[in-house]
């Protein structure tokens, strides 16, 4: 499942040579997306021995499966924000995202990397939503944003009013990241790629081990061998979608959310400017240049990862409703992304445990990553030489306007608690049977608990405990992968590990 932005790239991995070769840096940054790339960018441009440690593929997650919005408008977050923050935070964050948006756009120009510059809305679907759309300009406003509101818009799909700013932009990342490859290596940086970190350790210096999987010599098509590396580095930067490391607990100060993309060839003219609805359920709508032409893109139907009984179905009411506003669309790409919701709205950018400035983090990003992952690059790389942003304190890892976020965090873990111990119970009671084709079922006792799949006709069966904090995972049917409920780790139908908290895979 390749999303528009994918389809058809080469990826390979690293050699073992190549990686047994590296074995010291300054920094290593663990994540080839937006976030590590960048950080990573700007660091060796400031003389920086960096390596970048890619579990799978550049863009491998978030990035590649992104959208491609380049806004500072996001939906409704603002007006979350200043309902839990002073209008100093919201300024701020608002700052380090337009700073973001405009170093990336500066970037792509710069490089002759496409970029439509368009309009964004924020609208209500109905009159139901139209309060949540005001709060919305209220928050623009507040923040100094020229926003505007607007009671109609040339669209083939309800728009009740909205908030327009004017030119924001849209993108396919994954030209953006090769390029930065490429000068990064050009700067003497090393891009390392199916190579896992899985543990950090160390005060002053820190020593990253590394996994690489490899195929043994042998007939069996499944016959791995796994190799083992370390590199020894003075700061280490993890810019994968939550930290890989459970010290500084962001896994519980997150809330992992799957989404869903799909483009469309579409006859006729498409809806230029921007589209998301803040009112449920979310539709989000841009175009996107191709070489075989323009195509459509919709997203929504999202959901907190392993806590939907049915994805396909509000997968499939998403189809429903493109086709029935855009007559004639034929569905060419779907795919699915995972971010993380904060529990106080603000992203995580910075140390991962309180003044331990070796092991920086960045998540949270809310599905805005590409202006807030470029913030969180400027941020961190700033802090590593010694600079200063400062709009940087709305992104802090550790900072007071956490408070805010208690009673979610709070919420969040309790329903986390709830799901730990339905997962224990639930399949004693359902019976030991060959699932349907695309189906997963896990069943049995908890001493004998087994997860069994099948997809193409094949029955894979593993066990259902996550590797992280001993979940029952459950089964995504659109996906066709086994998502644990408590913190958002995703496995493969033969129970190899597709994104963390979790560094293994299902036994």
């Amino acid at each position: 499942m390749s999303s528009l932005w994918t389809d058809g790239r080469a990826e390979s991995a690293s050699r073992p040579d190549e990686v047994d070769g590296v074995r010291t840096a300054d920094v290593v940054v663990v994540g080839a997306g937006i976030t590590g790339l960048t950080t990573a960018l700007l660091l060796s441009r400031a003389g920086k021995k960096v390596v970048v440690v890619e579990a799978r593929h550049i863009g491998a997650c978030a990035t590649g499966n992104t959208t491609g919005k380049v806004s500072v408008l996001q939906g409704s977050k603002l007006a979350h924000i200043a309902c839990k923050h002073g209008t100093e935070t919201l300024r701020a964050y608002v700052d380090g995202n337009t700073e973001g948006r405009d170093w990336l756009l500066r970037y792509c120009d710069e490089h002759g990397i496409s970029v439509q510059r368009e309009d964004d809305h924020a609208y209500a679907q109905n009159g139901r939503g139209i309060s949540t759309a005001r709060s919305i300009l209220d928050a623009c406003r507040e923040a100094q944003l020229d926003a505007q509101w607007v009671d109609e818009a040339d669209v083939p799909f309800p728009f009740a009013g909205g908030v327009r700013l004017r030119d924001q932009a849209q993108l396919d990342p994954m030209p953006y990241l090769s390029s930065v490859v490429t000068e990064l290596e050009r700067h003497g940086g090393t891009v390392l790629q199916g190579v896992r970190a899985t543990s950090v350790s160390g005060v002053r210096s820190v020593m990253v081990k590394l996994r690489m999987t490899t195929p043994r010599e042998s007939t069996e098509p499944d016959d791995t061998r796994d190799q083992y590396f370390a590199i020894t580095a003075g700061k280490v930067v993890l810019a994968t979608g939550i930290p890989v490391l459970d010290r500084g607990f962001f896994f519980a100060r997150a809330e992992p959310m799957r989404s869903y993309c799909m483009a469309f060839d579409v006859p006729g003219d498409l809806t230029r400017p921007m589209f998301i609805s803040v009112d449920s359920p979310t539709r989000s709508v841009r175009y996107a240049p191709t070489p075989t032409g323009e195509k459509l893109i919709v997203g929504g139907a999202g959901h907190p990862v392993g806590r939907s009984d049915d994805p396909k179905s509000a997968v499939d009411e998403l189809t429903r409703w493109a086709t029935l506003h855009y007559p004639g669309a034929v569905k060419t790409h779907f795919w699915s992304a995972q971010d993380y919701h904060p529990a106080d709205e603000l992203p995580y950018v910075g140390p991962l445990l309180p003044k331990l400035d070796n092991i920086l983090v960045a998540t949270g990003f809310d599905k805005w990553g590409m202006t807030n992952g470029i913030a969180a690059a400027l941020a961190l790389s700033s802090r590593i030489l010694g600079g200063r942003m400062d709009w940087a304190q709305a992104f802090a890892s550790w900072s007071p306007h956490e408070l805010s976020g208690i009673p979610t965090a709070l919420q969040m873990n309790f329903e986390v608690g709830l799901h730990l111990a339905k997962g224990w119970v639930t399949p004693m009671g359902t019976p030991a049977k060959r699932p349907a084709e695309g189906e997963g079922i896990v069943s049995g006792p908890p001493w004998n608990m087994r997860a069994t799949s099948v997809v193409d006709g094949v029955q894979r069966t593993v066990s259902p405990v996550c590797p992280h904090l001993g979940g029952i995972v459950e089964w995504n049917n659109v996906d066709f992968a086994w998502e644990c409920p408590l913190h958002g780790s995703r496995f493969a139908p033969d129970g190899s590990l597709l994104e963390g908290p979790a560094t293994c895979g299902l036994s």
